[in-house]
């Protein structure tokens, strides 16, 4: 899969017209969880990641300068930083939108999240 940087990235989600969409992964500003069952396989393109290759253990830091969330829409989208560290990019055939995600692994359980490239937030 092709290495992204933050250039690179924000140039692919200016490339889209996204249009509503109606698959079940529903809006997407901030993160949300969603089931395997729910990913529109069939619709999603892998475009790139943003994992860095040189890493085994990336870092779990997240980056919130101006008091947000980890799931604020508004948070700003920081490739070298947690959750995006560890992210794959994807196209959605369907909507023309760019989508981050990622899997949580927990103690007891599997959280895949997904949330939509805006290229005004990728820092």
């Amino acid at each position: 899969m092709e290495q992204l940087n933050a250039k690179s990235l924000v140039a692919l989600s200016r490339l889209s017209t996204p249009i509503a969409c109606t698959c079940a992964l529903r809006p997407c500003a901030g993160w949300e969880s969603f089931t395997e069952d729910r990913w529109p396989k069939a619709h999603m393109q892998p475009v790139g990641t943003l994992r860095d290759p040189d890493l085994y253990q990336p870092g779990t830091e997240e980056h919130h300068p101006d008091g947000t969330h980890y799931s604020s829409a508004n948070a700003p989208i920081a490739i070298n930083f947690f959750p995006y560290n560890l992210c794959d990019v994807f196209a959605c055939g369907k909507c023309d939108k760019f989508l981050l995600r990622y899997t949580e692994f927990g103690g007891y359980y599997v959280d895949h999240r997904v949330r939509e490239v805006n290229a005004t937030l990728v820092v």
